[in-house]
């Protein structure tokens, strides 16, 4: 079978794809990804085939000012942007996708609308991978409007009650325990665990001190130039502390802009999750979901000051389950951000709450077993009628 993957954003949409996309290659189905031109070199470099998808952007990301947190904000991003505007100008291009690599079905991110609505079109299987791990960011109400209207424009019948988004196989790679209580997943869905060390890389590109606590701060691959001193603000308050402190800045901040640093204060522009999580003892980030999921796979306590998307929610949903502590990114003062790593690290509740979840995803099954399902939902799909 010929399965083409497709996300829309950037790395944290790309990497809940990749172990179902192995796991499927290990089946023996021929696999491809499409996406946007920004990501082509990435999905590459993980060894898969990759087609672009829309126009290519040359212009790095712009580093703007920190601002305060606004949820309407947000959500209306979500909204006009994946559910109106991307998805608008996406079907025409997997259509045309798909009329040249000829897939048997597509395997999407849960905000790739318009990969959805051109299987629709072209009445093709598919199936949705969750990004959004506590769920309340992309419930119906937020995306309905600007999706019902790029479905009359593609005269594509009405959808009132977004079944698109229900009707077929939903995998979750998220403990259930961590979605909040009103992000019902649909009866179509299927938790499976998130994989941890797909890419582990050559290990930590310095020595770390092994009597001290390390500590993990990062602020993703995208709000990270959207941080204005949030960065510096994290550095003062982590200088003081007798820990390990592992930073990275992401491909747009150059790590010497802040100077020199301390022994015990490491700062690169990228390393894998896989490659720093099992050395530490708490996490400091922005509360993407690709964050906070792997650092709960790894049972470490959390840290968490939001700035926009899905963050908020997640860091929320941290301090509902006891994992980690939630600041506000305008008001945490270093002595703050300080204060709140040393409780992670110091009382045990915040490390307890973390491995009960840790645990939980263990337990999962894994990402063979998703595509076997995978298998058995589209055979499903063809069965002949009687």
């Amino acid at each position: 079978m010929r399965l083409l993957f497709s996300f829309v954003g950037g790395n944290g949409h790309f990497q809940p794809l990749v172990p179902i996309a192995r796991a499927a290659q290990a089946a023996g189905h021929e696999v491809a990804f499409a996406c946007g031109h920004t990501m082509l070199a990435g999905v590459r470099a993980a060894g898969f085939t990759a087609f672009p998808l829309g126009k290519a952007n040359p212009d790095p990301p712009r580093r703007v000012p920190l601002q305060a947190i606004d949820i309407p904000r947000e959500e209306a991003k979500v909204r006009d942007k994946f559910a109106g505007q991307t998805a608008r100008a996406r079907i025409g291009a997997m259509i045309a996708c798909c009329e040249q690599w000829q897939p048997d079905a597509l395997v999407c991110d849960e905000l790739d609308y318009g990969a959805m609505l051109a299987a629709e079109t072209l009445q093709l299987g598919y199936a949705s991978v969750l990004v959004i791990a506590e769920g309340t960011f992309t419930r119906a109400e937020v995306v309905a409007p600007a999706l019902h209207a790029v479905r009359a424009e593609f005269n594509l019948p009405p959808d009132p009650a977004l079944t698109m988004l229900s009707r077929t196989l939903v995998l979750s790679p998220f403990p259930p325990s961590y979605r909040h209580p009103s992000a019902l997943l649909p009866k179509t869905a299927y938790s499976i665990r998130p994989q941890l060390d797909d890419m582990t890389g050559d290990g930590l590109p310095f020595a770390l001190q092994p009597d001290l606590p390390t500590v993990y701060f990062t602020l993703g691959t995208v709000f990270n130039t959207e941080s204005g001193d949030l960065f510096a603000h994290v550095l003062a308050a982590l200088h003081p502390l007798p820990i390990n402190a592992v930073v990275t800045t992401g491909a747009h901040i150059d790590p010497t802009e802040f100077g020199q640093q301390p022994a015990h204060v490491h700062i690169v522009p990228y390393i894998p999750q896989a490659a720093v999580l099992p050395h530490c003892d708490a996490v400091i980030s922005h509360g993407g979901s690709g964050t906070v999921i792997g650092a709960l796979g790894y049972g470490l306590p959390q840290v968490v000051i939001p700035m926009g998307a899905d963050q908020p929610h997640n860091a929320a949903r941290c301090d509902a389950l006891g994992v980690g502590i939630a600041l506000d990114p305008i008001d945490a003062t270093p002595a703050h951000i300080r204060a709140a790593v040393l409780a992670v690290l110091d009382e045990p509740r915040y490390r307890a709450a973390a491995g009960q979840i840790r645990d939980e995803i263990n337990a999962l099954p894994d990402a063979a077993q998703a595509v076997r399902v995978l298998e058995a939902t589209l055979r499903q799909r063809h069965k002949p009628k009687q």
